[in-house]
């Protein structure tokens, strides 16, 4: 009898997880957009300024942790198959390119920063604090991967002021841009969205 009755409990829990047709079209929609993202630039120097980041971003915020994770992820694995729906391209060869730890980078932010916001009462502040955590990521993650892949793998050395100097100050404000405006943003269509389902 107890055998029978967590048998039930245990498929009753893997029914409860499984993903639905909508949360994968979902997924399929921010996966676009994250590509189309990548090919809306603003030329700056070295790593070019993209909407990437904000849309990986909308994706944890709008989908949660996990389903936004996926989205991104599935952009990755695309990518990596040989779609060219990185800012420079596609194919396997792209994790030698500096920038792919920027990538790597959105994966894990996505996550973090839609498991934030799913603990957190929907205020500007909390979305704010969340966003500015995944940006934190982003940034510790592309440029670690940005030193690394220079110095190490392909040979073009670049010093620590450099790199912090054109990974980080010449690129952050405009993330730090899409930043409020995506909190402005998920704290008007949330609710809405909510409502829907």
């Amino acid at each position: 009898m107890n055998n029978t009755s967590f048998s039930q409990s245990a498929v009753s829990s893997a029914a409860h997880h499984k993903i639905s047709v909508q949360e994968l079209i979902y997924c399929g929609i921010f996966t676009a957009l994250i590509a189309v993202g990548a090919f809306i630039k603003v030329p700056v120097p070295v790593v070019p300024f993209t909407l990437q980041f904000l849309f990986t971003m909308l994706a944890g915020l709008l989908l949660g942790g996990k389903l936004g994770a996926l989205s991104v992820v599935a952009y990755l694995v695309l990518g990596l198959a040989g779609l060219p729906i990185f800012s420079e391209g596609g194919g396997i060869w792209y994790v030698f390119k500096p920038s792919f730890g920027y990538i790597i980078g959105f994966c894990i932010a996505t996550y973090v920063t839609g498991t934030m916001a799913e603990h957190m009462k929907l205020t500007i502040k909390n979305l704010l604090i969340a966003n500015f955590t995944g940006l934190l990521i982003v940034y510790a993650a592309g440029m670690l991967y940005y030193y690394v892949i220079c110095n190490f793998v392909i040979d073009t050395p670049i010093g620590v002021w450099p790199l912090f100097l054109y990974c980080f100050l010449l690129a952050v404000p405009g993330d730090i841009c899409l930043c409020i405006l995506a909190a402005f943003f998920v704290k008007r269509i949330k609710p809405l969205l909510q409502l829907r389902r």
